[in-house]
Formats: structure tokens, sequence, C-alpha cells
């Protein structure tokens, strides 16, 4: 019920060119600044790859409620510089770095990241993608497991100067179908 409630209330698709500002101010509000990603390199990612962009548009707004974002890539380790530079983007990577699970304050504890995350995923899946890999905070861990990813133990990534947790999502295994 929950998710047909959702499917009706967002349209899902990719981010669009004139969409980046408001990707980037959606940014600004849910991280915080030593986290978030600059208004710079999210308007590169948006030009660059808008396909890896999922965004969830509040039908009666007609604003972006929350996204998620990611760069391809056949490197299989999160590092920092995937946040900064868009130049290691391969368009037909095998790997999704994601980048960021963003939902507006507003619109939280409805489902509606899950609900992304799921419709990302399984697209990624179509595009014949192998893994997609993320970091988090450990307080957030419990939850991406609950959304089928394995935690891969603490990252080499120290972003922000926070200590992440490296968690990877198998995109063709039985378990994740």
């Amino acid at each position: 019920m929950m998710c047909n409630t959702i499917k009706e209330r967002f349209e899902f698709r990719n981010i669009r060119g004139d969409e980046g500002d408001q990707a980037a101010l959606i940014e600004q509000i849910c991280f915080p600044p030593n986290e978030a990603c600059s208004e710079k390199h999210m308007k590169e990612r948006v030009e660059q790859a808008p396909e890896l962009f999922l965004v969830a548009v509040d039908k009666e707004t007609g604003k972006i409620a929350g996204f998620l974002n990611g760069i391809s890539t056949n490197e299989e380790v999160f590092r920092d510089e995937f946040f900064t530079d868009i130049t290691l983007y391969d368009p037909n990577g095998k790997n999704v770095m994601l980048l960021g699970l963003d939902v507006l304050p507003e619109y939280q504890r409805q489902g509606l990241g899950r609900e992304i995350m799921r419709q990302y995923l399984a697209r990624e899946r179509e595009n014949n993608r192998n893994t997609v890999i993320l970091t988090c905070l450990d307080g957030k861990v419990q939850m991406y497991k609950k959304m089928g990813y394995r935690d891969e133990g603490i990252s080499g990534s120290s972003w922000g100067g926070e200590e992440w947790h490296d968690m990877s999502y198998d995109l063709h295994s039985s378990d994740n179908k």
C-alpha cells in the first residue's frame, strides 16, 4: 500500500539539465557543510552523468523531493576523489559509486528514500551494472543493510573528516532479486 502511495505522489526520472541548482540546494539542506557536495561539483555531475541521477518529483509542487546520484566506473573501491573528480566517470563502467541519497526533511520517514533506492538498483541492474557501492556513517549501516547492502567494514574514505563504512550491493546476486 505504502509503495503505491509513493508511486502516485511522485514522478521518478533522470535529472534534467536545468535542475542542477535545485539538486545543489537540496544537498546543502540534507548534509552538513563538511559532507555536502559543492554546487560546482553537483552541476558537473548533472551535466556529465544525468542518467546516474534518479529524482523523485512531488507531483503537486513540481519540485524535487529527493534524489540519488552516483557515477559509474570500473573501479571497485570507493575513494574520496569520486565526489570531486567527474573525469573518473566512465559511462560504460560496470560499477556505480553512489555519491548521495538526499531526501528533504519534510519528505523523510515516509519510505521515499527506500523507494528511490529500490528503483535505482532495479534500473542499474537492467543497465547491466555489477555492483553499487556507497559509504555511510555508522548510524546508517542498519538502514542500508535493510535495503540489501553488505557492510564491508571501515572505509578508506575520510570525506568530511568522518569515519565511513563501505557498503556494497551485488546487482546479480540471487539474494538481491
